[in-house]
């Protein structure tokens, strides 16, 4: 019986979603609250027309077509959809079964270069739909593990049922760690930067001698062909490289490898980045970093400070703003709290607007879909969130969810249990 009730309300969430994606992309036109363009000024008693699924114009004085839909936004802030830029959700429910079992691959000696953590991305997860009801709309889904992790992909939470109809852009990054972890398969932060270097190295010599390689004639190399091949954008400066790394002496070091190879570089975590937030400025390497976080869980975080982000920014840092209170925790269950994040990065020293472009509009520039996603302006998917008030207010919440032109209402599982436990049976009786 209890497995019946799940399975029952599995399937009306699946049927939900499948609903919800089916509808077809019509033209709407959100009139009437405080739009946040990002790419531009706020714009009292906006108008945002989306056609097609994407953005038509963004104005004052806008059009109207006279088969729009028009919804009331009066009294509401508008913004683009929120843009989370370092998770693992639909990579393995937990509530059903074994695990993230899509995270990570198991690689060679610590490298999964050619690892595509998309091709195992869930498009109905159930985790989706709380994160949509944030006002969160696309996701960087990251693998995890090792030296060189894998590939990540931006997807869009849409609702479709094809993979092909969530992704943004994939390849988005390859996705790196230089810290001490068990899965890397070695010890100190020192010896995963050798062999980062040495896998560089040999992807570079790869490239050269590919004919000499396939007839076995040259040395030893210290990742399979796959993970050279995977290499070559990253190598090549046409893919970046996004290195998790913390304390301020792996950071220096991510510094120093950017200029000897000339890498397209990203930071992840940077927990002590505000320590050398002049010298990542002046190397012009972005940071995705949070606010949350200012107790050290290891010996790379001894100096975590809340206004990081804040600190980085004003020295001219490009910032994006991820999850840093709660884990993994916030890269699967709590993706919904980035604006929180973003909250208390305003409270700890940075701009409003500084916030909300970390969100938004930065992280689209920093992995190059700043044409797709991250900000309201013509051409731009139909990527819109409607809120009550500030989305960095805890009690504000995002009313209304547009996803490439649809309004987005599939009910969370949340919802659902909400609703079945709302109204007692009638035959119940307290205890």
């Amino acid at each position: 019986m209890k497995n019946s009730s799940m399975n029952s309300s599995a399937l009306a969430f699946f049927a939900a979603c499948v609903m919800a994606s089916s509808m077809s992309a019509q033209t709407i036109a959100i009139t009437g609250g405080k739009v946040y363009p990002v790419s531009g000024p706020p714009i009292e008693g906006g108008t945002v027309l989306i056609r097609n699924g994407k953005i038509a114009a963004v104005g004052k004085d806008v059009a109207i077509p006279a088969d729009a839909e028009k919804v009331d936004a009066t009294g509401k802030w508008v913004t683009p959809g929120l843009v989370n830029s370092a998770t693992s959700v639909g990579l393995g429910d937990v509530s059903f079964g074994g695990g993230p079992r899509e995270l990570g691959a198991k690689g060679h000696d610590g490298i999964a270069a050619s690892f595509q953590v998309w091709l195992g991305f869930n498009t109905q997860s159930v985790m989706i739909a709380p994160a949509r009801e944030g006002g969160v709309t696309t996701l960087m889904i990251d693998p995890q593990g090792g030296l060189v992790s894998g590939q990540a992909a931006l997807v869009d939470m849409n609702g479709a049922l094809g993979l092909s109809d969530v992704l943004v852009k994939a390849p988005a990054t390859m996705v790196a760690q230089i810290e001490d972890d068990d899965g890397a398969k070695v010890g100190a932060a020192g010896e995963l930067l050798g062999k980062l270097r040495d896998l560089i190295e040999d992807t570079k010599a790869y490239t050269r001698r590919k004919a000499d390689f396939e007839r076995a004639q040259t040395r030893a190399f210290s990742a399979t062909r796959s993970d050279l091949e995977a290499m070559i954008p990253v190598v090549e400066g046409r893919e970046i490289l996004t290195i998790i790394a913390d304390k301020a002496s792996e950071l220096q070091a991510v510094i120093v490898l950017q200029k000897e190879y000339n890498l397209k570089v990203v930071i992840a975590g940077g927990a002590e980045a505000w320590m050398l937030a002049d010298k990542i400025a002046a190397a012009k390497i972005p940071v995705l970093t949070g606010a949350m976080n200012n107790i050290p869980g290891s010996f790379s975080t001894l100096g975590a400070r809340q206004e990081n982000a804040a600190m980085l920014r004003k020295a001219g840092v490009q910032v994006g703003i991820i999850g840093n209170a709660g884990g993994g925790d916030e890269d699967m269950f709590n993706v919904r709290n980035i604006r929180y994040e973003a909250g208390n990065a305003v409270a700890y020293g940075m701009s409003w607007d500084d916030a909300l472009r970390a969100i938004t509009l930065a992280p689209a520039e920093i992995y190059g879909v700043a044409g797709s996603v991250g900000s309201l302006k013509a051409g731009t998917e139909g990527n819109v969130v409607i809120w009550s008030g500030d989305p960095f207010e805890f009690a504000s919440r995002a009313e209304q969810v547009f996803i490439r032109g649809k309004k987005i209402d599939a009910p969370s599982r949340q919802d659902m249990l909400a609703k079945r436990y709302k109204t007692l049976p009638p035959k119940y009786q307290a205890p």
